[in-house]
């Protein structure tokens, strides 16, 4: 009896889950238009049918479902409040998670839903990170290139000795001179690439010569093979322009490249995000030394702050790129703060040196 017990409070708590997952997605649809509009409806009403299951199985308890687990809960006021990338990514590694998969109680036809609505919901993320790729790019290297940069800068100047005064002054220097250097790096490396890819575009006078081509010993389809098609298929899309030639100018495509969404962003965009980020990044190893800290506590102060920052970074980015939030917040600590210990060493070497 304990054990039935113990199997119909767990149904309670997959039919309230599975409830509050189609309010999640009623709520998400609610930010949309259009197709993606539609799709997160579509997802909704998939739950409900997971959710008769529930009910089906309970019976009459089904009336008076368990609550939803803290996650799902949060989820949906997230929803209400914030961006709906994050929510949407969030989703997916949800539903990536689902039970459903070891317990006989769930179908396998549930189990495998489960596992589609992961992939429906990545294929929306993804297009909200395409549209993030180029100032999530520069947001991201730029505020942790200013926590660590400036961090052992900081560390490396304060471990020779120096007193506070020359170590906040070192600091706000790394930090405008960064700020500016980063802002100027990423707006010519955005530019740059974007010139590169329209010196890739078809010519336009390329393509107003498509109908005066010899149609019996045309070049047309070298074009297509040069962008990537096989031989079979560049000679029949040759084929189908000089078919139309006379309603249409044969517009060329550029292989593997979409002009209206690139994924690289707005170069001067880029430039300001990696500007303001870097600043923020590295104003942090700086706030222990404003407030009056000296020495070893400062550094201690300022090595901690800039670690919690890491995390923070490294966890975000794992979650918008679907991966382990543990292993990239992790990852970005260790990077972080290894670079940031051995300029700190190094400065007390040469400190040492000095005296």
């Amino acid at each position: 009896m304990a054990a039935d017990a113990a199997r119909r409070r767990k149904w309670r708590r997959y039919l309230a889950d599975e409830r509050a997952e189609a309010a999640l997605y009623r709520e998400l649809a609610g930010r949309y238009e259009g197709e993606e509009r539609e799709i997160l409806l579509g997802l909704a009403d998939a739950e409900q049918r997971h959710e008769q299951h529930w009910v089906d199985l309970l019976g009459a308890d089904g009336r008076s479902p368990g609550r939803a687990s803290l996650g799902s809960r949060i989820l949906i006021v997230m929803a209400r409040r914030f961006g709906s990338l994050f929510v949407l990514a969030l989703a997916q590694r949800a539903e990536g998670r689902s039970p459903y998969d070891a317990d006989s109680d769930a179908t396998v036809a549930m189990a495998a839903d489960e596992r589609i609505h992961g992939e429906v919901l990545r294929g929306l993320a993804a297009r909200g990170r395409r549209k993030l790729a180029g100032g999530l790019r520069a947001a991201v290297f730029g505020i942790n290139d200013g926590l660590v940069s400036n961090l052992a800068l900081v560390l490396g100047v304060g471990a020779t000795g120096l007193p506070a005064s020359a170590v906040l002054i070192t600091g706000i220097a790394g930090l405008l001179a960064g700020s500016l250097s980063m802002g100027a790096g990423e707006y010519i490396s955005v530019r740059s690439q974007r010139e590169l890819l329209e010196a890739s575009q078809p010519d336009p006078a390329s393509r107003r010569a498509v109908p005066a081509l010899d149609v019996d010993a045309n070049e047309l389809a070298l074009v297509y093979r040069a962008r990537g098609m096989t031989p079979e298929e560049a000679e029949e899309r040759a084929r189908q322009t000089f078919a139309t030639a006379h309603l249409d100018t044969g517009a060329i495509p550029v292989s593997g490249v979409d002009e209206e969404d690139d994924g690289i962003g707005s170069a001067w965009h880029a430039a300001l995000s990696s500007f303001l980020f870097f600043a923020t990044g590295a104003f942090i190893p700086v706030i222990p030394y404003l407030a009056g800290a000296t020495g070893f506590g400062a550094v201690a102060i300022a090595a901690a702050s800039v670690g919690v920052a890491l995390l923070l970074t490294g966890a975000i980015v794992g979650l918008l790129s679907g991966g382990s939030l543990l292993r990239r917040a992790l990852r970005q600590l260790a990077i972080g703060l290894g670079a940031a210990a051995v300029t700190y060493l190094l400065g007390l070497l040469f400190g040492t040196t000095v005296v």
